[in-house]
C-alpha cells in the first residue's frame, strides 16, 4: 500500500493496531456536492511566502501549504463543474456584528493587527476559487459550516448524500465541517491533498484521525476517477 502522509507520525503501537483493525471506507454515494471551506485572503497572504514571513502581515495565514494546495482545489473545482454537482462555497461572515467562535463570551471583538488595518477583503473568497454565478455561497461565525447556517437545507434540497470537501484548516474548520456532515449522516470523502494547514504535523494527525473515524481520505486522483465513473454511470 503506498504511504500515506500520516504514516511517518504512527507509533508501532498505531500500526500494529492498525493492521489488526483495517479501516473500512464508507464510500460514496449517488448525489455528491462539493463544498469549499474557507479559502479566503487572510488564510493564503498576497503572495506565496513561506509560513514565518507571511504570518507576520497575515497572523492567520498558512503559509506555503495553502498555495501548493491551490492547482489541485483549482482542478477539483473544475471537475465539479465540469459533472454538473452542486458547489458550496463557505467563508466567515464579518462586519455583521456577530463575533467569531474566536471571541470568549463577554470579551470584547480582538484588534486588527496593523498590517491588516483597512484590509476589507480578508474573509473574501480569493479570486482563484471565485465562486460562479449559481454557486452558493454561505457565511459562518463557527467552525463548522453547518452550525447556525443554511447548508443542511441546501444540501437537502438537492438530495445530495455524499459530500467532498476541500479547504482550510484541516484540523479546524474542515474537521468541524466533516464531524458535522458525518453526524447528519452524510459520506464524507475529504481530499487528502485538496485540504491544507499551519502545521505539518496537525495536518497529518487530522487526516489519519478523520479517515479513521468520519471520512474517506482520499488524494484527488482517485476522487477524479471515481466522480468520473460516477457520471458516466448516470448517463451524463
Amino acid at each position: 500500500m503506498a504511504e500515506r502522509i500520516w504514516d511517518r507520525f504512527l507509533t508501532e503501537q498505531d500500526k500494529a493496531h492498525l493492521r489488526l483493525s483495517p479501516h473500512k471506507p464508507a464510500g460514496f454515494g449517488t448525489r455528491p456536492a462539493l463544498l469549499l471551506i474557507d479559502l479566503y485572503r487572510a488564510a493564503f497572504g498576497d503572495r506565496p511566502e513561506p509560513l514565518l514571513e507571511s504570518i507576520k502581515t497575515f497572523p492567520s495565514s498558512c503559509g506555503l501549504a495553502g498555495w501548493d494546495a491551490l492547482p489541485r482545489i483549482q482542478r477539483l473545482l473544475a471537475l465539479c463543474r465540469e459533472l454538473s454537482m452542486p458547489i458550496v462555497h463557505v467563508t466567515m461572515l464579518t462586519d455583521s456584528g456577530v463575533p467569531g467562535w474566536f471571541v470568549p463570551r463577554g470579551a470584547p471583538p480582538g484588534q486588527v493587527p496593523a498590517s491588516l488595518r483597512g484590509r476589507t477583503d480578508l474573509h473574501e473568497i480569493i479570486p482563484e476559487v471565485a465562486p460562479r454565478e449559481g454557486e452558493a455561497v454561505i457565511r459562518k461565525v463557527s467552525p463548522s459550516a453547518f452550525a447556525g447556517t443554511p447548508l443542511l437545507a441546501h444540501l437537502n434540497y438537492h438530495d445530495v448524500d455524499t459530500v467532498v470537501i476541500c479547504g482550510e484548516s484541516t484540523s479546524g474548520c474542515v474537521r468541524s465541517t466533516v464531524v458535522d456532515a458525518r453526524a447528519n449522516r452524510f459520506r464524507v470523502v475529504l481530499g487528502e491533498d485538496c485540504v491544507f494547514d499551519r502545521h505539518e504535523s496537525a495536518h497529518a494527525m487530522n487526516l489519519f484521525d478523520m479517515d479513521q473515524k468520519y471520512a474517506d481520505v482520499m488524494p484527488l486522483d482517485a476522487i477524479e476517477a471515481h466522480l468520473r465513473r460516477w457520471k458516466a454511470a448516470q448517463g451524463g
